[in-house]
């Protein structure tokens, strides 16, 4: 009996932009092209998707690859200031307690 692994693969940003010129220049359904590079059909589906998105001519609203990446970046910049935050306050409570 086989295990699957729980680990996804990852493909560098040439490869998957390879294989999304090759579904729009050959034609040929995802799933075939999917199928003959060894990847899943969902994950080059969704290659596919934000390429079209990348180029201006996904649905009102979404979000490019370089928005996504800002909108990560910015996030954790976020979580990193709010505990910056958080130690600034128990550190001030902390000397506020000493100093009475």
């Amino acid at each position: 009996m086989s295990k699957k692994s729980n680990t996804s693969k990852r493909y560098t940003d040439e490869y998957k932009k390879d294989a999304v010129d090759l579904v729009r220049s050959s034609g040929r359904t995802v799933a075939d092209v999917a199928r003959e590079l060894g990847v899943s059909t969902e994950g080059l589906r969704g290659w596919v998707k934000q390429a079209k998105i990348d180029r201006g001519e996904g649905p009102v609203g979404a979000l490019t690859t370089a928005e996504r990446e800002e909108l990560q970046r910015l996030r954790k910049q976020d979580r990193e200031q709010q505990q910056t935050i958080e130690i600034l306050k128990k550190g001030l409570a902390f000397f506020a307690k000493e100093m009475k």
